[in-house]
């Protein structure tokens, strides 16, 4: 089941690059990387504590959230609301991937995909 999942995530991952290919925007290839990583800043508040910290973390690597900025960006007619949210899709994909999931607000390393580090 585990890898069903992770190709499930791939496929997605993979969606969200070719989408981002043919979007009219004219960035360079590393600000696409840059902003790709960028969600990982909310993680910034573990800082506070686990609970501040998995919270600001679900925010941003929740896939509504994700889903709720994509269709403002259509809806808009706005292609860098609609960029932002397609790249908080893939990194939310790319995360599951790995096997980083939403935190619970006991441990970062406690994730609704389990533990991570830990056998499952």
């Amino acid at each position: 089941m585990k890898k069903l999942l992770q190709t499930e995530q791939i496929a997605q991952l993979l969606i969200c690059t070719i989408v981002l290919y043919y979007l009219p925007l004219q960035l360079s290839w590393w600000i696409y990387l840059l902003l790709f990583f960028a969600p990982d800043l909310s993680m910034i508040g573990y800082g506070v504590n686990t609970k501040v910290g998995a919270v600001m973390y679900n925010i941003a690597h929740h896939k509504l959230v994700a889903a709720i900025v994509i269709a403002l960006g259509m809806f808009m007619q706005q292609d860098i609301v609609l960029l932002t949210g397609i790249l908080l899709w893939a990194h939310s994909s790319f995360d599951r991937m790995l096997g980083y999931g939403l935190k619970h607000s006991d441990s970062f390393q406690h994730t609704h995909l389990g533990w991570i580090g830990k056998k499952s």
